[in-house]
This record gives C-alpha cells, sequence and structure tokens, in this order.
C-alpha cells in the first residue's frame, strides 16, 4: 500500500523519448526530415509502417486515440487516396524503395473501412514498397464491425496477425464505456480470424475501467483460457478526460483508483502468469512459444510507437492523420484534423507534417536507456559510454527505488524487480531530463497506477 501511495503519480507513458508535450515548438522542415530518414535507409531500406484509419461509427468513451465519428462511409475513399499519396510523396521524393519489414494499421477502427477499400490501401502500399523476405502484417480489430470478407481480403495480402480490442467482457462495463458488442462477438471475431488463415492472435483488455471488480478480471482471464490468444495486452485505463472529453460520460466516483486499481492488475498478472504466459514488459504478455517472448527473453526485443515488436528497424513511418514517424534522431507528427491532413497531401502535395523534434546526442542516449528498461527491464552505463548528465541524477533516485525494492542496483546498472514491474514508468522517469527541468503546471499524464 505505501509504495502506491507513493510512486502513484501523474508519469509520462514514454511511447517516445523526449514525450510529445516537450517537443521543440517548431517542427522540423520538410527537407531536413526527409533528410535524416535518407541517412538512415542509406545503410538499410527497411523500414516499418503504421497506417492510422481515425474512423469509428461510436464513441468508445473510453478511448483516448485520435479519431472521427462518423456513420458516412463516403469519407473511405478520398482517405484512402490521401494515405497512398502521402507514401508516394515519400518515395519520390526519398528516391528509393523502401523495404517494408513491418505494417500495421490502427485507429480508430479499421474496420470501419470496408473489404474493397482496405484491398484497395493494402495494395497501393505494397506497389510502391519491396516486401522484406521476413515480414510482419497486422491489423487492430473491432468484434462488432470486423467481418470474414475484411478477414479474407488482409489475409490474401499477407497479413497474419490480428488484435482484437475485447476490453472487458462485462455487458454492464461495455455499455457503460459504449462500447457495443458481447462475447458472440468476440467468439465469431476469433473463429473467423483463425479460419481465414490469421496465425497470431492479440488480446487488448483494460483494467481500471468504471464499476470493474476483481471478478471481471478473473472472467476475462477464464475467455483468455478458452480462446487462447497468443498475446494479451493488459493495459492500464488512462484517465485523462482533460485530453479525452468522451471520459466524462461516467462518474469518477465509479473508478477503481490506487491500490483497488493495482489489485486489479496484480490478480490479471497473476492469473495470466499461472495460465502459461510470459510478462514481456509493460502490460504485455505472450505466450512461451511467441516470437516476442523469444525476442525478451533473447534480449532483442524492441519498443515503437506501435508497441512492443521483434522488428526493430532503422524507420519508421505513420501514414494518415496524427500519426508519429521516427529516424531515431528525428521525430514528426502528421496533422491530426483529416481535412488538413487531406489537404496538405492531396491539394499541396505535401507531407502534412505539423510537429516534430530533433533529438540531441544526449536524447538519443536517454531513450536508449528508456528502451533497455523497457524491454530487458535493466540498463548499464559501465564504461562511461553510456553515461550522460542524466544518469548521475537517476542514480539518486534508483538508489531510494531500491530501498523500496523496486529496483536492484550495481555500481554501473540498474535492474527492475518483480516488486517494480507496476512501477515501470516510474523507474524510467528519473531519466527524463526534459520532466525535470520544466515540470507540468496542469494535467498532462495518466496515473503510474
Amino acid at each position: 500500500m505505501h509504495l502506491i501511495e507513493k510512486y502513484n503519480r501523474p508519469v509520462p507513458r514514454y511511447t517516445s523519448y523526449p514525450t510529445v508535450p516537450y517537443w521543440q515548438p517548431a517542427p522540423p522542415p520538410e527537407p531536413e526530415w526527409l533528410a535524416a530518414v535518407d541517412r538512415r535507409l542509406a545503410t538499410s531500406r527497411a523500414i516499418s509502417l503504421y497506417v492510422h484509419l481515425p474512423f469509428c461509427e461510436r464513441l468508445c468513451t473510453y478511448c483516448g486515440c485520435n479519431k472521427r465519428i462518423t456513420r458516412n462511409h463516403g469519407v473511405e475513399q478520398p482517405y484512402v487516396d490521401a494515405v497512398l499519396a502521402e507514401l508516394a510523396i515519400y518515395v519520390r521524393r526519398l528516391g528509393t524503395r523502401p523495404q517494408l519489414r513491418e505494417l500495421h494499421l490502427g485507429g480508430g477502427t479499421p474496420t470501419f473501412f470496408s473489404a474493397g477499400e482496405l484491398g484497395r490501401l493494402v495494395d497501393g502500399i505494397l506497389e510502391q514498397v519491396d516486401i522484406a523476405d521476413t515480414y510482419s502484417f497486422g491489423f487492430e480489430a473491432h468484434p462488432n464491425s470486423t467481418g470474414e470478407n475484411q478477414l479474407a481480403v488482409l489475409a490474401a495480402r499477407g497479413f497474419h496477425r490480428i488484435s482484437v480490442g475485447v476490453q472487458d467482457f462485462n455487458p454492464t462495463i461495455l455499455s457503460l464505456i459504449n462500447r457495443r458488442q458481447t462475447e458472440s462477438d468476440v467468439l465469431r471475431t476469433v473463429g473467423e480470424a483463425r479460419a481465414a488463415g490469421f496465425t497470431s492472435l492479440n488480446f487488448d483488455l483494460i483494467y481500471g475501467l468504471p464499476r470493474q471488480r476483481t471478478d471481471d478480471i478473473v472472467r476475462s482471464v477464464e475467455w483468455v483460457k478458452r480462446l487462447r490468444p497468443d498475446r494479451i495486452a493488459f493495459y492500464g485505463y488512462a484517465h485523462v478526460p482533460w485530453h479525452s472529453p468522451g471520459q466524462r460520460a461516467y462518474s469518477e466516483a465509479d473508478l477503481p483508483v490506487g491500490a483497488a486499481k493495482q489489485a486489479l492488475h496484480a490478480t490479471g498478472r497473476r492469473l495470466l502468469e499461472a495460465a502459461g504466459y510470459t510478462d514481456i514488459g509493460l502490460d504485455h504478455f505472450a505466450l512461451p512459444d511467441d516470437e516476442l517472448a523469444r525476442a525478451h527473453a533473447g534480449g532483442t526485443l524492441h519498443r515503437n510507437f506501435m508497441g512492443y515488436t521483434t522488428a526493430n528497424t532503422p524507420v519508421t513511418l505513420a501514414l494518415g492523420c496524427s500519426g508519429i514517424s521516427d529516424s531515431w534522431d528525428t521525430y514528426v507528427q502528421n496533422e491530426k484534423g483529416v481535412e488538413a491532413y487531406q489537404r496538405a497531401v492531396l491539394l499541396e502535395d505535401r507531407l502534412p507534417i505539423s510537429r516534430g523534434h530533433r533529438l540531441t546526442e544526449a536524447d538519443q542516449l536517454v531513450r536508449r536507456h528508456i528502451l533497455n528498461l523497457m524491454c530487458r527491464g535493466f540498463t548499464e552505463w559501465g564504461g562511461g559510454a553510456q553515461r550522460c548528465p542524466a544518469i548521475d541524477r537517476a542514480i539518486l533516485h534508483w538508489n531510494a527505488m531500491a530501498l523500496d525494492g523496486l529496483v536492484r542496483r550495481a555500481p554501473y546498472r540498474v535492474e527492475v524487480t518483480e516488486a517494480g514491474a507496476p512501477f515501470l514508468r516510474n523507474v524510467c522517469l528519473p531519466l527524463d531530463d526534459y520532466y525535470w527541468q520544466r515540470q507540468p503546471d496542469g494535467q498532462v499524464f495518466s496515473q503510474a497506477i
């Protein structure tokens, strides 16, 4: 209990470093960004590609993603046109055909799009790239809008990973968060995906939802044991109503917080591990023979804006509104609004960059340490090669965390303990130069627990 009281504070999720609120005020100019990509592709043409498909027919009120709520499916065709045009700008101005190792369709609701438009999107992408010998294609599926035709179209084009947005199996909770799906929808989606040839199945589950209790976590894991997905993303609900106003649809008094929320995570973690799943990092689990579990065991796990992955490519390009691209030393983010994004690409023939950040050498070193903690559970700085000013500050914090049992310390090493795993974001925080130089005045980040 005292650990939760001490460490349950607003903390970044570290999907990037520096985190987006601390990026520079002006984005890198397009030529500078393309030069950064070109430098990385000079050693390897391999890329990861993320496509953001923002449309949803209904608002799931828990969701903090960038989305557009509409039932007008006439938006599909111009949006696909824009995504393909954006990729064409990259290919034309870089003067090379990238080699595609990883492709992920996220949202929003990718299965908002018809089978025909999904096929046109993927065909248009594959026409502009070369496919690597080893590749991974996946997408996010809403059980209420995913059908056999969409699954068949994607499977025929090399997709073999599907991530099903389950969240919870309790219909009362699903109703509170306006998630229109049933157990039958999940069962049908899983059965049809496997029949279509999908060989890797992920479930997204959330703990900390309104009125969620231990029994709900137990029920969800029982379904996991029955359906046996290869991976589990067991996310903590991030209550950020200042960012996602839809979260004000239910009372904050209904939310399990602090020790109650941590108990839900502890129950889920214990039951998932008892069911044979390996804890591979921040809220993620995988069966021992899954690629992610093997990469975790072998020390090669990587983390990018798409989450944990085995594909550590030099460049990640994110197409679509709000997508964040990464060349390691530079980030850029696209326009968040659909209209502004499409106007930039289709009418102005330019990359739709709205913000970004050029990483200094110190930024890159801190980023490497944070990735080590996130993916390997430890980091080292022996011999001074990996030492930076942030390490000196972090050591003082880590020494205190060691007294609380969250980490184990050695002269040039820090390792996250089992007790510290739920506080992984807190363990990374002492490295964050930007946070300590300019701590936020208002609400910016979600609570650690």
